[in-house]
C-alpha cells in the first residue's frame, strides 16, 4: 500500500501541469485513451522495423498518456464505469500489441529468435493474467491493486529493454524479468484473494 501511495504521488506531480491545461480544452479522458493506443501502435511499428531505441522512447510517451486519461477523469469528475472498462480494454490491447511486435521482431531480425520468442510467449501469458486476477477480484468486491510488477512496472521495464537493445541479450533479459515477475505478481494477487475470502489455495 505504501508503494501504491508513493506511485500515485509521483504520478500526480508528473501529470498535474498537463491535466490543468487539458481541463481548458474539449479533450476527454476517452480521447486520451485512444491517443495512447495510437502511440503504442506507432511504437509497435518501430519495433517490427527494427528501430528499437526510438521505440523505447515512444513506449514511455504511450505510458504517459495512460497516466493522463485517468488523471483527467478524476480531476474533471468524469470517472465512469464505461470509461474505466474502455481504458482497461485498451491497456490490454496496447500491451499485447507491443509484445506481439517484439515477437515479430525476433522472427524477422532477432539474433536469438528461439529465446526471444520463448520469453515473449511467457510474457504474453503472464502479463494479462495479472490484470485478469484483479478484474475477477473486483467483480466479487475486493480491491486488488497490490503486487510487485503491475502494468506501470511492465511498461517501464520493456521501454528500458528497448532503449538498451543495442547490448546483446538486453531485451531478452528484460522479457525474462517481465515474464517471471508477472507470474510472481499474479501469485501475490491470487494469494491475496484467497486470504480475503478465507479459502485455502491448496
Amino acid at each position: 500500500m505504501v508503494k501504491l501511495a508513493q506511485a500515485r504521488k509521483s504520478g500526480y506531480r508528473i501529470t498535474e501541469p498537463v491535466v490543468r491545461y487539458l481541463m481548458k480544452t474539449n479533450i476527454t479522458p476517452n480521447n486520451l485513451s485512444w491517443i495512447g493506443l495510437g502511440v503504442t501502435a506507432l511504437a509497435a511499428a518501430l519495433i517490427i522495423t527494427g528501430h528499437l531505441f526510438i521505440a523505447g522512447f515512444i513506449v514511455l510517451v504511450a505510458g504517459f498518456f495512460d497516466m493522463l486519461d485517468g488523471a483527467l477523469a478524476r480531476r474533471a469528475h468524469r470517472v465512469t464505469v464505461s470509461g474505466a472498462v474502455l481504458d482497461s480494454t485498451l491497456d490490454r490491447i496496447s500491451e499485447a500489441i507491443l509484445l506481439l511486435a517484439v515477437l515479430i521482431f525476433y522472427l524477422l531480425h532477432g539474433s536469438q529468435p528461439t529465446l526471444g520468442i520463448l520469453f515473449v510467449g511467457l510474457a504474453l501469458v503472464a502479463s494479462p493474467l495479472v490484470s485478469y486476477i484483479r478484474a475477477k477480484a473486483e467483480a466479487i468486491g475486493l480491491e486488488c491493486k497490490l503486487g510487485l510488477f503491475t502494468r506501470p512496472e511492465r511498461v517501464i521495464t520493456l521501454a528500458i529493454g528497448l532503449l538498451l537493445s543495442r547490448f546483446e541479450y538486453a531485451l531478452i533479459i528484460v522479457l525474462t524479468i517481465i515474464a517471471i515477475f508477472s507470474f510472481i505478481t499474479a501469485g501475490q494477487r491470487l494469494r491475496y484473494v484467497f486470504k480475503q475470502t478465507k479459502q485455502e489455495i491448496l
